[in-house]
């Protein structure tokens, strides 16, 4: 995997305490990398002022810019370093995510670092925040952080795919445990996998009487767990820390992040665009409400941004 070289920290404009600068803060300490602090800020009311000129406007967006900077280089200036390479970057936009993916695309960045918080799950439907445009459209893997301590010899779980066969899928699979792998290795955590599948359809069991559903219970069952224990084989990771569930991936993965207290979950997003996408989401998109620890979303290998078109 990619060493973490340049790391793009997202800074809240709203607190002075910012826990994806800690976070990346910690990460950076591991690998000797470049951390950017950066802020999309934008005021609609200052392009909607007609009676100034567009100077005007130009030097209040940048006054504005500068008293935003003069904040952020003084929160930087008060975080725990420990001798780490940062500077301070603030843009004007009118949309957060398109000024952090393309300013992440263009500089090369190896991870986006975002604090993240519970969203209004209706308001989700029809609102799309900040953070799904960056699972979704953003090419560098994305961790949103919560407020959750990485402790030595913690657990990182792996929620992987073993229902389909297709090579992407593997591909991908493969991906999110040798990350899981690096961290784990920098951490001294483990690594640990889980996987749900889906329980017996209900229109079967009442359409065909002799339907033995516990027959066919067992046997996805133990398919799954023969493809999960390959997969660990394949990467040394012991059975023992194989976890496989009956249920939606975004159910197993939260229950079992929270029995194990995980300090990191991470999987594989695949970006959707358009209205299908605003309604259904994702698997990363589900998971993450329901989680108290990091999320880590990584992209298949070849992923190319929709910005970057």
């Amino acid at each position: 995997m990619k060493e973490y070289k340049k790391i793009l920290v997202i800074i809240n404009p709203t607190t002075d305490h910012q826990a994806a600068l800690d976070r990346a803060i910690e990460l950076a300490s591991k690998s000797q990398a470049k951390i950017t602090a950066f802020l999309s800020i934008f005021d609609f009311s200052y392009e909607m002022t007609s009676i100034l000129s567009a100077h005007e406007r130009e030097a209040m967006r940048q006054g504005v810019i500068d008293q935003r900077t003069a904040w952020l280089n003084e929160l930087i200036s008060k975080s725990n370093l420990n001798h780490i390479d940062i500077n301070s970057q603030v843009v004007w936009h009118n949309r957060p995510f398109e000024s952090v993916i393309n300013y992440a695309i263009e500089g090369d960045y190896d991870l986006i670092v975002k604090s993240t918080h519970a969203h209004d799950k209706l308001k989700a439907v029809i609102f799309t925040p900040t953070d799904w445009h960056l699972m979704r459209k953003a090419p560098q893997p994305v961790l949103m952080v919560k407020e959750h301590d990485w402790p030595v010899a913690g657990k990182i779980l792996c929620a992987v795919n073993v229902a389909s066969e297709d090579e992407d899928q593997q591909n991908l699979n493969g991906k999110i445990i040798k990350y899981a792998q690096d961290l784990a290795s920098k951490f001294s955590a483990s690594v640990h996998l889980v996987n749900g599948y889906p329980g017996t359809p209900v229109n079967l069991a009442i359409e065909l009487p002799d339907f033995d559903a516990n027959a066919y219970n067992d046997s996805v069952r133990m398919q799954h767990e023969q493809r999960v224990q390959y997969l660990a084989n394949s990467y040394n990771i012991p059975v023992d820390n194989c976890h496989v569930e009956e249920g939606l991936p975004e159910d197993v993965i939260p229950e079992l992040a929270e029995k194990l207290d995980a300090e990191l979950v991470i999987l594989g997003t695949v970006g959707r665009t358009g209205f299908s996408a605003a309604l259904i989401g994702n698997t990363a998109e589900h998971v993450i409400d329901s989680l108290n620890c990091d999320l880590l979303a990584l992209k298949p290998d070849g992923y190319k941004s929709p910005l970057a078109e």
